[in-house]
């Protein structure tokens, strides 16, 4: 059985936060705002997994009206997301992610958040593909509003 997920997360940019993309911190004057650590790479890229297998998404199993995922790192929740898929028998197969943000540059930092992505999952880093691109100025992360990410997966079982 072969299925198709997709992922879609979005986070307002505000001062005194850390910038986490893919589990990786990237010096900026601002940093992503919400309950966990905001990284809305690694979320959009949960909610395609959990979508593929039909088991709802992060907010079902992470709420944000829960204490005890305040501040929570987003790799470790990817890990329990990991654990329901391959209690599920699902296994994946490859991930393509796109952040959206018009700055800070990102093109730097892409690979080591493939690598965390692939780590997490436990897949090959062949596996995982992250890109980043600006809305040239357009919309809210065009500017600089916040950022946004989609992801997309392909998951199989037999």
């Amino acid at each position: 059985m072969t299925r198709i997920g997709q992922g879609y997360d979005v986070h307002r940019l505000a001062e005194g936060r850390k910038l986490i993309l893919g589990g990786v911190e990237i010096p900026y004057e601002r940093g992503l705002l919400g309950h966990s650590d905001a990284d809305v790479l690694t979320h959009a890229v949960m909610d395609a997994l959990l979508g593929a297998a039909a088991l709802g998404d992060i907010g079902c199993h992470f709420p944000d009206s829960d204490p005890a995922y305040a501040g929570a790192d987003s790799l470790a929740l990817l890990d329990q997301v990991m654990q329901l898929l391959h209690a599920e028998g699902w296994q994946v197969e490859n991930v393509d992610a796109t952040i959206l943000a018009q700055r800070p540059k990102l093109a730097p930092y892409l690979g080591g958040m493939a690598d965390h992505l692939a780590a997490h999952m436990g897949v090959e880093l062949g596996q995982v593909n992250v890109k980043a691109t600006t809305e040239e100025g357009l919309g809210f992360t065009g500017s600089g509003e916040g950022m946004a990410a989609y992801a997309v997966c392909l998951l199989t079982k037999e």
